[in-house]
């Protein structure tokens, strides 16, 4: 057995931040690109920019710079404030892996399956 977690925040009962949401943020800024992320992350464009803009009007600022294609194609960018929350997000989330893995330990030990 392997234990796993989730984890979000949630602002007004409505999600704003999540390991997913994190990872879709960083794989824009790693790649430059909304449509490039959605690819890397298997999932549909339509998907990534509607949890871009759920984070958006839930958070109350902009996450996004973005530029409209065009024969050079478009492009996105975190503003410096998305970066911090990512930052922070993850600073957050840092180590809890090791702590649930811990928790698993001290609970179910070694139990061997019958």
């Amino acid at each position: 057995m392997i234990p796993r977690y989730n984890l979000w925040i949630e602002e007004n009962e409505e999600v704003v931040l999540s390991l997913w949401r994190v990872n879709l943020l960083t794989t824009i800024d790693e790649t430059g690109s909304i449509s490039a992320a959605a690819e890397k992350m298997k999932v549909p464009y339509r998907r990534a920019w509607e949890k871009i803009r759920e984070m958006e009007q839930r958070l109350g600022f902009r996450l996004l710079d973005t530029e409209v294609g065009g024969s050079g194609g478009g492009g996105a960018n975190l503003t410096q404030k998305a970066r911090e929350y990512v930052d922070r997000f993850k600073k957050f989330e840092k180590g809890l892996d090791v702590e649930v893995q811990s928790r698993f330990e001290e609970a179910f030990g070694s139990i061997v399956r019958e």
